[in-house]
């Protein structure tokens, strides 16, 4: 059975590119434009994987890890953040395991944090 992805990101242009790319790691992808929208899906998909943005509107991804974390039914998803700043205090959230920079090769960061995430699907 295929693990389950969200991506949310306001920038089509990303939200594509991380979905083709998880979609062709074997995931089966939703995508949300901002954390409202993830909150919404998270209820009816249960992904075992977010990868989401840090500024978008309504909700940023910080306060989408916030809800995240303060849920027993979806504290325990891994988090992706992907960042344009690589000073942003929050960055060093313990509620995301990893942090990709959008100025750096997204698939590349994405691949290697998935390996570590995933180990035993990193083999098959």
């Amino acid at each position: 059975m295929p693990f389950t992805a969200l991506v949310v990101d306001d920038s089509m242009l990303i939200r594509h590119t991380v979905c083709r790319f998880l979609e062709g790691r074997g995931f089966r992808v939703e995508a949300a434009v901002d954390g409202l929208e993830a909150l919404q899906i998270v209820k009816t998909i249960h992904p075992d994987l977010i990868v989401t943005d840090v500024q978008m509107p309504r909700m940023d991804g910080f306060e989408l890890i916030d809800a995240l974390q303060a849920s027993p039914d979806t504290a325990h998803i891994p988090v992706v953040i992907l960042s344009r700043k690589r000073f942003h205090p929050e960055l060093k959230s313990e509620a995301a395991r990893y942090v990709i920079f959008k100025d750096i090769d997204i698939t590349a960061e994405l691949g290697k944090a998935l390996d570590e995430i995933f180990p035993a699907a990193a083999t098959s």
